[in-house]
């Protein structure tokens, strides 16, 4: 069904073997491969070579990111039918947000029925146009926590909140809605860095419990505290680059990279 929906996209199957050759699986297989966790400032660096060496411009980015998403989203979640289709995508004000809006859109046309939950949107022309895409998509965004009925109601929820720049605390207008993913029992697919951590110091007392990490270029130091299922590794670094090349600390075995 995914090669279908992938031509129905305008993209070919290619494009999905390609991210999935490069993702890890679940922590039961072991090759014994090792990565390294890049701290704060290496995250940040390796966004700027993306830009300043490499000439990739930040939609180029978000684009790779966000489809990728969707594709380890729909890997780990398969529709078993139209009632567990439901996805709601929880998008932040930075590029972590930026990455869910496309992950919706990617996963409307996979034919999943995503609702996005937006409360602080930006007035910058990308974001602008990457919402105005989803609702041209009848994706329906969601401006208040209250808006929320019941996570149950999802078959997954993905985060997309708070990117490798968050400094605790959280704000207080992600406060809900971060108490919420606390509390709710539906799996959650967080987008490179699980909302509330710390980016090298981890979770607080009460953090967030993902279900699912996908770690955008490679993961950061906070996922080694990661204890979920399914962790997918340096979905867009590995493909754009090669940064495995740099892998130098020895990855724990729900942290390693499928051949």
């Amino acid at each position: 069904m995914l090669k279908n929906l992938s031509r129905a996209a305008g993209w070919s199957f290619n494009t999905c073997t390609t991210f999935s050759r490069f993702i890890a699986t679940d922590s039961s297989k072991n090759n014994n491969k090792m990565v390294k966790f890049l701290t704060q400032t290496e995250a940040i660096n390796v966004d700027k070579d993306l830009f300043d060496k490499y000439k990739f411009s930040v939609d180029q980015l978000m684009e790779l990111a966000g489809q990728s998403c969707a594709i380890a989203v729909a890997k780990t979640y398969p529709m078993v039918n139209r009632t567990k289709a439901r996805v709601l995508v929880c998008c932040g004000p930075g590029n972590n947000g930026g990455d869910g809006l496309v992950c919706a859109r990617h996963l409307k046309l996979f034919g999943y029925h995503p609702e996005v939950y937006y409360p602080k949107k930006t007035t910058n022309k990308l974001y602008e146009n990457l919402l105005h895409q989803c609702r041209e998509n009848d994706i329906l965004v969601i401006d208040d926590v209250k808006g929320i009925k019941d996570t149950q109601e999802y078959s997954v929820i993905v985060d997309g909140l708070f990117g490798f720049s968050f400094k605790p605390p959280v704000r207080f207008e992600f406060v809900p809605i971060v108490d919420l993913l606390k509390t709710t029992a539906t799996p959650i697919f967080s987008i490179d860095i699980p909302s509330g951590w710390d980016v090298e110091s981890g979770p607080p007392e009460e953090g967030i419990k993902p279900d699912t990490l996908i770690s955008l270029t490679a993961p950061k130091i906070c996922a080694k505290f990661f204890k979920g299922k399914f962790h997918y590794l340096g979905v867009l670094h590995r493909i754009i680059i090669g940064l495995e090349k740099e892998r130098i600390l020895p990855a724990e075995k729900r942290h390693e990279l499928a051949e």
